[in-house]
C-alpha cells in the first residue's frame, strides 16, 4: 500500500512541476517575442539612421544598397 501512496504523491509532484514548467514557458516566449519586436523597431531606427546620413554624405546612389531585399 506504501508504493502505490508514494506513486500518487509522485505523480501529484510531477503534474504540479509540469504546470509550473508549462507556465515559465509561456512567460519567457512573451518575454522572447517583446525582445524581437524591441529588436526590430531598434533596426528600423538605424536603417533610417544610415538613410538619413548618405543623404546628408551626398550618397544618394546607395541608399537602394540599403534594402536586402531588392536584387540587381
Amino acid at each position: 500500500m506504501s508504493d502505490i501512496k508514494n506513486t500518487v504523491e509522485q505523480i501529484r509532484a510531477l503534474e504540479t512541476e509540469r504546470q509550473n514548467l508549462l507556465l515559465e514557458i509561456k512567460e519567457l516566449k512573451k518575454m522572447a517575442d517583446a525582445k524581437a519586436r524591441a529588436l526590430e523597431s531598434e533596426i528600423s531606427m538605424l536603417r533610417d539612421e544610415v538613410k538619413e546620413l548618405r543623404l546628408l554624405l551626398g550618397g544618394e546612389d546607395d541608399i537602394d544598397d540599403l534594402n536586402p531585399k531588392k536584387k540587381k
